[in-house]
This record gives structure tokens, sequence and C-alpha cells, in this order.
């Protein structure tokens, strides 16, 4: 009886190991038979961009990805493939065809999931959704359109400087980035919602400037593991990261809708509506054409859009400029014909002045890190390879603007190349990205806050 029982006990054993066996020799086999039908094989890359995402997840909450992605392209081309369904390219024909205006490749959930339920015109995949939206809030961001807003900005700017003057006379130093980000959260505010913020008369870092420097942070943790924080959010439990961040994004709802609430007492009590960026989208919310959440989804962008960005041109541009003396001193001669005081129209005989800008966006573009497109549906042919529909390709423009035959000697700060700029530097050139939306970003962002904010403190502090 024992022996019997014993030799039932080893078959068993026998027949579990057997299984587990089976088991693993069947996975590793359809493993390797998914990976011979893998669509993506061919292209070069990391050995384990071929299985995971997860190398690349890593850097972009690292905040390291843009210089990651650019050892790869440097290693191996063109184009690189960084996880099994995403591929990254620099062929300037290709990028063309990305971004071209017929928006043949959508955005992907990506940009929602930056954002978690808000749909923007930066960040909508609808193609059909964002022509709408655009169409009701482009217009301002004309050069022609921002010029109504120009008193505003050049009003902002003076008052910056007076509290740089102030900061570095009590401390010796001021702190620039603190003081531009003040500056265009309350131009954002202005511009947009047509009242201040009123940062640079309060002179504090309160929550909501804490949450817009934290925002870029958060966002990548939430676009990087979109499926962790929607089943956070299924589960119902109390988890401490997970609860911040669900109580960021409720604040970053809260401040558009409180703007926007503000925009409305200020036109009731006065009777006149001031114009805003968002003037003609408030027409659009009382006939229809755009609802109460995408009014305040579109607000939320601009809020979150507008400031940090901006500020980090003006702050990179600054720390370029002290940084080469030769540069510096080019730039001051500019700058001492123009007359005290002076306006956006006087910026126009101040070219060096652009070039400077120019390069630093090069340098530092506002968006350096990958723009992720989703292949249309019948495949694209990108750099010599089949890439099928469904798939993502990015562009990241951290490495066009390093480019060695458009930009000689990338990684010197030199202005002087954008005298006469070749074909090939118009072409790799995508500080705001790619696509008809960037037009948004460039506008207010280049024309009118860099130039006139940089340009006013170089003077002052010369």
């Amino acid at each position: 009886m024992n022996t019997s029982m014993d030799t039932t006990q080893e078959l068993l054993k026998f027949n579990h190991l057997y299984s587990w066996s089976a088991f693993g020799l069947v996975t590793i086999l359809l493993f390797f038979i998914s990976s011979l039908r893998d669509p993506l094989s061919n292209i070069p890359g990391p050995w384990y961009a071929r299985w995971t995402g997860l190398v690349a997840n890593y850097h972009w909450v690292s905040g390291r990805k843009p210089s990651y992605i650019h050892e790869l392209h440097q290693k191996y081309g063109p184009i690189v493939r960084v996880s099994p369904r995403e591929v990254y390219i620099t062929d300037l024909e290709a990028v063309r065809r990305v971004f071209s205006i017929k928006n043949e490749f959508p955005k992907t959930k990506w940009y929602l999931d930056l954002v978690p339920f808000v749909e923007n015109v930066f960040t909508t995949p609808d193609i059909v959704r964002h022509r709408r939206m655009r169409r009701l809030i482009s217009s301002p961001f004309s050069e022609s359109g921002l010029k109504a807003f120009l008193p505003q900005i050049e009003q902002k700017v003076d008052l910056v400087i007076n509290c740089m003057e102030e900061e570095s006379k009590t401390r010796g130093v001021a702190d620039i980035y603190k003081w531009w980000l003040f500056m265009t959260t309350d131009v954002i505010g202005e511009l947009s919602f047509g009242e201040s913020f009123r940062m640079l008369e309060s002179r504090k870092v309160n929550q909501y400037i804490a949450d817009l420097q934290t925002n870029g942070a958060m966002s990548s943790y939430r676009s990087a593991f979109p499926f962790l924080f929607q089943f956070y959010v299924r589960l119902g439990i109390s988890l401490p990261f997970f609860d911040k961040a669900r109580e960021f994004s409720v604040r970053e709802k809260n401040y558009a809708t409180e703007s926007l609430q503000r925009h409305k007492d200020l036109v009731e009590k006065e009777g006149l509506d001031k114009p805003t960026l968002f003037t003609k989208a408030y027409e659009a919310q009382s006939n229809e054409s755009l609802t109460a959440d995408e009014l305040r989804d579109n607000a939320q962008g601009f809020i979150t859009a507008g400031s940090d960005t901006t500020s980090n041109t003006l702050s990179y541009l600054v720390w370029s400029v002290c940084r080469n003396p030769e540069v510096k001193s080019k730039l001051l001669r500019e700058l001492e014909v123009l007359p005290d005081g002076f306006t956006y129209d006087d910026l126009r005989h101040a070219p060096y002045l652009d070039r400077v800008i120019d390069e630093t966006l090069r340098r530092f573009p506002i968006i350096p890190a990958g723009l992720p497109r989703e292949v249309p549906k019948g495949g694209a042919d990108l750099c010599g390879y089949h890439i099928p529909a469904g798939y993502t390709v990015a562009v990241q423009n951290y490495s066009l603007h390093r480019d060695p035959v458009a930009f000689p000697d990338p990684e010197k700060f030199d202005p002087s190349r954008w005298e006469n700029p070749t074909q090939a530097m118009k072409n790799a050139f995508m500080p705001w990205g790619g696509g008809s939306r960037s037009d948004l970003l460039r506008t207010t962002s280049r024309k009118a806050g860099t130039s006139i904010g940089d340009g006013s403190v170089l003077q002052s502090f010369s």
C-alpha cells in the first residue's frame, strides 16, 4: 500500500514537473514565433526594445529621455526602435511627412494620458475636433492679432524688471527663473481671461506656482504608466502618490474653472467684454459650438502650456548669453541704440536678438522630447522600413536640432549661424513641435514674450 502511494506521488511529481516544463517550452516557442512575425524586427535598436518599453519609460520619468533617444540615434541611425510598438526618426523627409498639414498621422492616446480627462486643442487626437477648436481660438495668435495685447505684455515686462532690480539690490542676485515664471503666468492670465494672476504683485510661490513647477514630472508618470493610474481609480483605495496625482488633477481643473468664472464676473461687473485670446471661444460657447467642458479644457491647456514653456526659454536665453561674452557684447551693442522703454515694434530693428532667440530655441527647444504619432491605415514606409498601421512613430526636436549636417558644431551656442540659415536648418528647426498645433505656441512665445522680455532685461542689467 505504501509502495503504491509512493509510486503515485512520484508520478504526480513527475507529471507536475513535466507539465510546467511543457508550459515553459510552449511559452518560449510562442515567444520566438511572435518575434519572427514581428513587423519591426528589422529596424535597428537595442535588443530589449523588441520585448519592452520600460527602459524608455524609465528615462522619460527620470528626465533623461531626450539624451537617451539621441544616443540611440547616434548609435543606430535615423530610425531606431525604442519599444515593441514605437520607433523614433530623424530623417527630415520622413519627419515632414509625419507632421504634414494633411494630418495623415494623428496624435496618439499618449497626449491624453499626460493630463487625464482633459481634451483640448493641443492634446486631442480627433482631427475634426481639433480643427473646430483651432478655428475658434487661433485668430488672436497671428502676429497682427497679438498686437492688441502688446500693451499688457509690455506692462508686465516693466514690472518684472522692477522686481528683479529690487531683489538684486537686497540679495545681491536675482532669481530670474522665478520672476520669469511669475511674469509669464500673469501674462497668460491677462491675455486669456482678462485678469492677471497677480503673481508679480504677491511675489510668492503659492500652490498654483508649485503645481506649475511639478506639472512636467506628474505628467511624465501619468503618460508612462497610464494603466497604473486607471487601476488606482477603479480600485478606489488610498495610496499616497496616486492621491497626490489625483489632487493635482483636481486643482488643475479648478484653476481653469475659476479663471473662466473670474472673466465672466468681470464682464458682468464692467459691462464690457475686454478682448482676450478666448473672446471668440466665449462667443462660441454662447452659440453652443463649443461646450463648457471644451472651454475649460482649453483654458487649462493654455495655463500649463503657456507659462513654464516661455519662462524656460527666457531663462535659458539669459543664461546662454551671460556664458558667452562675445554674444553678450554684440547683443548689448544692438540693444543700446534702442530707446528707453522700447516696444515690440522697436525690436524689428534688432536682428541679432532674433538670432539669439532662434539659437536658444535650437539648443533648448520648448518641447525637446518625442512627439508620438499613430501610423495611419495602410501603414507607412519611413526611412526604408514599413511601419504597420496602429504603431507609433515619434520625432524629438532635441535630436533634429543637433544634426551636424544642418547645424555644424551643434553643441556650440552660435547665433551667427542664423544670419543666413540654410534650407536644411529651416527644415530641422522645430522648437515648438511639428504640425499646425505648434503655431499657437510659436507666436506668443517667440514674437512677444521672449523678445520683449529678454531684450528689456538685458538692456536694464547691462
